[in-house]
């Protein structure tokens, strides 16, 4: 059923449509999708600091027990809200296969992480940019209703994290970011990214962005090109004050790169990040040609064809660095 092969830096997983990730029918069900979901609020647990061994502050964050914290990043015309609702079957996923430790005297539940002893959190922003009708590809304003007034025809609940130019400048990029960034700031960091679409596409963003090296690049390519898009400052701010380290792991549901010149400095030299690519060959969005290309942009790549195996690439970049690779028919994949 599965098939596990290395090309370069990069590996490829394919999966049976039986086996599809998140919801039952993710890719490509994200296509067409109602602009109304449910809220989410995360929460963290507290702790008696006087209780604790020195092993357990290490695994201790501000907020209480370390979680292993995850941005996830929704698609253009979506909102942190809805797309907290459409990946409910990821969240039970990820939080079963990756459980916090029970209390002793009783035995650890299999695939817990000691150095996460808080568990899992997913945590769910909403782009900055509303979206108008016009905005929207293949919306048909008269599909509304007809007593609807002018201000309700104008206003959706469709969020984007930037709008693209007829020149294929990111408009509003910088305030995406910028959300992207209080997000992290919020939550007291994160240790992964996971985003579908134009998410996926600002996940390959934000994982560039925290790599240690990356202002420099940006500075070098700005020499020579003026107009291109700057390392933003706030960002430098929040990797040393927070501090925010690079990111352990980044997946990209459906994901593109950004093509204009503007951005290169994003992707040269290559994301270091490990990356998991999740390509619908069926996706009527975003074509497999332009997945590849963030695909091709990334040093330490993992593809997944049609379906995806998260929870076990997560336990491989979070557990098993450093063994011998193993085929995939040898790895715990829960999908």
């Amino acid at each position: 059923m599965f098939s596990l092969a290395r090309i370069t830096c990069t590996s490829t997983y394919k999966a049976t449509p039986a086996h599809l990730p998140l919801e039952s029918n993710l890719a490509p069900s994200f296509v067409n999708i109602p602009r109304r979901g449910l809220g989410f609020k995360a929460s963290g647990g507290r702790t008696n600091m006087s209780e604790k061994t020195a092993n357990e502050e290490a695994a201790t964050d501000r907020r209480g027990p370390r979680k292993l914290k995850i941005l996830m990043l929704h698609g253009y015309t979506q909102s942190g809200p809805l797309f907290h609702a459409k990946t409910r079957a990821l969240e039970k996923l990820l939080t079963k296969s990756f459980p916090p430790p029970p209390r002793a005297p009783h035995k650890p539940l299999p695939g817990t992480l000691p150095s996460y002893p808080g568990g899992i959190q997913l945590i769910y922003p909403t782009a900055p940019i509303r979206l108008h009708p016009a905005d929207i590809p293949g919306f048909d304003l008269s599909a509304l209703q007809g007593d609807a007034t002018e201000k309700e025809k104008e206003e959706s609940d469709a969020w984007g994290w930037w709008k693209k130019d007829d020149s294929g400048v990111y408009v509003g990029l910088d305030e995406g970011l910028e959300t992207i960034r209080k997000a992290i700031e919020e939550t007291g960091g994160i240790d992964g990214v996971i985003g579908f679409s134009q998410g996926a596409s600002a996940a390959a963003l934000v994982a560039s962005l925290l790599e240690p090296d990356r202002e420099s690049s940006f500075q070098s390519h700005s020499a020579n090109h003026p107009s291109s898009f700057k390392y933003p400052p706030s960002w430098s701010k929040m990797r040393k004050e927070l501090p925010q380290a690079p990111l352990k792991f980044a997946v990209s549901y459906s994901g593109f790169y950004a093509p204009d010149e503007a951005y290169t400095a994003f992707y040269n030299p290559k994301i270091k990040t490990r990356f998991l690519h999740v390509i619908g060959s069926l996706d009527s969005v975003v074509e497999e040609e332009r997945s590849l290309g963030l695909m091709e942009r990334c040093e330490d790549a993992t593809r997944v064809e049609y379906a995806g195996v998260l929870a076990g690439f997560l336990r491989d970049v979070l557990v098993r660095e450093g063994k011998e690779e193993e085929g995939v028919e040898d790895m715990d994949v829960p999908f």
